[in-house]
């Protein structure tokens, strides 16, 4: 296990700078082009629209090889799935490749910078653990889904900037559904969607071991469950930055 969590730890610290790029590296793989081939444990597991398509190929040999000998390990394919899933949305099989040719642009404000307004439009307010900003459900995912929608990784990315200019703050995030659904249901939902959020900013270059992630399920709701309204806010990501105040925001 030791062995395990080093090699985790490498593989992030070899990666991070790479993802933290202005651009994604999204050329080669054209049909007028060399293709890309790829070997090891990580290719059973890379999405089909990776592993099958010549454009999938050369995204993850460009950014997730990190050794750049097309051997792919498990730790590198998952980021790669991770990162696509971001990029993509729920329609990874209707992916416009040609449409990226221009890069993935991650917002980085300045050198090691912040945007210091956006930051505070996230309403931070104090709470026990540190500062704390609410996600509302209609931002990040569709109804009974935990794939993030593709406007909610522009509502995250000033935090991503924040989180890499300040390697040193740790981050909670937990999920929370309405009081529809079985418990079990919502459990596991919420656990999904605060794990997605995660996988967001491991996409942007934050590092994921960094976060706490747990799902609430119906547990602790801000509102009535008895209307429209108040389960709308019930169905939450929360995001804190542990031993933070809400003031610096």
């Amino acid at each position: 296990m030791k062995m395990l969590f080093a090699a985790a730890t490498a593989l992030v610290a070899t990666m991070t700078p790479a993802m933290a790029q202005d651009r994604w590296d999204w050329s080669g793989g054209r049909p007028d082009g060399p293709d890309f081939s790829i070997a090891g444990p990580g290719l059973r597991i890379l999405y089909p629209e990776l592993r099958e398509t010549r454009r999938g190929r050369a995204f993850v040999m460009r950014n997730f090889d990190r050794n750049h000998d097309h051997f792919l390990t498990v730790f590198e394919a998952r980021a790669a799935n991770r990162a696509f899933a971001t990029i993509a949305g729920p329609d990874r099989r209707g992916f416009d490749w040609d449409a990226r040719d221009r890069g993935y642009v991650v917002d980085r404000p300045g050198r090691g910078g912040w945007d210091r307004g956006a930051m505070h439009g996230y309403g931070f307010r104090q709470t026990a653990r540190g500062a704390t900003m609410r996600l509302d459900e209609d931002v990040l995912f569709a109804t009974d889904s935990d794939v993030l929608r593709p406007g909610a990784i522009d509502k995250l990315r000033p935090l991503a900037a924040y989180l890499r200019a300040n390697p040193g703050v740790r981050v909670a995030i937990d999920g929370y559904t309405d009081s529809r659904g079985t418990d079990a249901h919502n459990q596991a939902l919420s656990e999904r969607r605060a794990a997605s959020v995660r996988g967001a900013f491991d996409a942007m270059g934050v590092t994921r071991a960094r976060f706490s992630v747990a799902g609430h399920g119906e547990r602790d709701p801000i509102a009535t469950n008895a209307t429209a309204a108040g389960m709308r806010l019930n169905r939450r990501v929360e995001v804190t930055l542990l031993g933070r105040r809400a003031s610096e925001f």
